[in-house]
């Protein structure tokens, strides 16, 4: 079933920039440039980008915040902006900077108040909160009012708040922003839990890489206002080259130069004892490295290091014509 589909969606902006000494001229700005996009349901949809690149305009349209300047786009097989209401009761949303629950108000009367604002049953209501309340640990944050919450803490609420009323979709917007590591573990494992359900459809944006390692199977990267990339993971790092590393250390220097078919020596450290190398090629394994270096030398350990995602997509931006 598919709950977003979108086709050459846009979304413009009149911006006043300055054309001389005394001068100023409006300019039609695309931050959103003819996107197409379908999720089904159960999806974990990661949607990175750079600064300015269209990810909180493409949440903003897909929430029903903004109307599009082009293009159609259905979320639950509404329109977002004519039938936000509809929508609302559909969707959770979670904004890394904005907050949905009442400041002055301990953080269980939150949850009370947000029962009546979307009508939900009392016992559906119930078992979601205890769901959410085991989870994430919130038993002693209850009577707590949501003013002297921490950062972390406060997440924890409104990742609750977003769930309570059982949305079918549930977009993110940074929402581990901020946090210590510690409070971003717990908000990680349990979205993680939430996307293996396959009850909720997330869509997630995030400067974090590692959010979108540990959540998303799909990835889908926009660059100044145009998807980049659909895919895998392992999509992206095959399509841009990423390797698999290699670090021996040895008990002594290599006495002749060691060639490999597909590998490349990264590093030379520690006097020669420690050599890193890069797998070029699929046709090399890592055990046909290390087998190949065990005939020629005396091996004290190895570490296999998986690719760096920040550096594939850092090398995907800088691919793009124009950059």
């Amino acid at each position: 079933m598919t709950v977003i589909a979108a086709r050459g969606l846009r979304k413009e902006f009149r911006v006043r920039v300055k054309a001389g000494w005394l001068r100023r001229e409006t300019r039609v700005v695309a931050a959103v440039d003819g996107i197409d996009l379908t999720v089904e349901r159960g999806e974990t949809v990661g949607y990175i980008g750079p600064n300015g690149a269209g990810k909180s305009t493409t949440m903003k349209m897909l929430t029903g915040v903004l109307y599009p300047s082009g293009g159609t786009v259905r979320v639950c097989g509404l329109e977002p902006v004519p039938q936000r209401i509809q929508l609302a009761r559909r969707i959770g949303v979670v904004f890394g900077q904005r907050s949905q629950l009442w400041w002055d108000l301990p953080l269980g009367d939150s949850f009370a108040l947000l029962r009546h604002v979307y009508g939900v049953p009392a016992a559906e209501h119930t078992a979601c909160l205890s769901r959410c309340r085991r989870l994430l640990d919130l038993d002693p944050l209850l009577e707590v009012p949501v003013r002297q919450l921490s950062l972390g803490q406060r997440m924890r609420g409104e990742l609750t708040a977003a769930l309570l009323h059982g949305p079918e979709v549930l977009f993110l917007d940074e929402p581990t922003i901020g946090l210590d590591v510690v409070s971003k573990q717990a908000v990680r494992e349990f979205l993680s839990r939430i996307g293996e359900s396959g009850d909720t459809t997330i869509v997630l944006t995030t400067h974090d890489l590692a959010d979108i390692e540990r959540l998303c199977r799909r990835l889908l990267i926009i660059d100044r206002g145009r998807v980049v990339h659909d895919g895998s993971l392992e999509d992206l790092h095959a399509r841009y080259g990423s390797r698999r590393r290699v670090v021996a250390d040895l008990d002594a220097p290599l006495s002749a130069a060691f060639e490999v078919a597909g590998v490349r020596v990264d590093a030379i450290e520690a006097g020669g004892r420690r050599l890193t190398f890069a797998l070029e090629s699929d046709a090399v394994t890592a055990g046909d490295l290390v087998r190949r270096l065990a005939e020629v030398a005396a091996l004290r350990d190895i570490a296999i290091l998986e690719p760096d995602i920040e550096d594939v997509v850092a090398r995907l931006y800088t691919s793009q014509p124009g950059r």
